[in-house]
């Protein structure tokens, strides 16, 4: 997802600084039987972007998992979900997949 999204930001002609795009993983993994699953994925993205490009990358944010291989792969099967926090001039906006209304997810 990660990469699906600096794609999209650049497609969209956003400048972004690729040293202070971050990206961490938390995944919820459940013991079943013997074996194990994993239950859950959540991506946690910090980015910082000009202010004139805001609407666009909130864009780029809310349509990423719709075009990234892995996610369309996994989705069925394990809750994928992802968080960002974006700086833009002085402004810092929090957006997260799960407060998008559903037509956005």
């Amino acid at each position: 997802m990660y990469g699906t999204l600096a794609g999209a930001l650049s497609g969209r002609k956003i400048a972004f600084d690729r040293q202070l795009y971050t990206a961490t993983v938390d995944g919820r993994i459940v013991g079943i039987g013997k074996t194990i699953r994993i239950e859950s994925i959540a991506v946690h993205y910090d980015l910082t972007i000009p202010p004139e490009s805001r609407d666009a990358a909130e864009r780029a944010l809310r349509l990423h998992p719709e075009g990234c291989p892995a996610h369309q792969s996994v989705k069925a099967a394990i809750k994928v979900t992802w968080d960002a926090t974006l700086h833009s001039g002085e402004e810092v906006i929090h957006l997260s997949s799960e407060t998008l209304p559903a037509e956005d997810v």
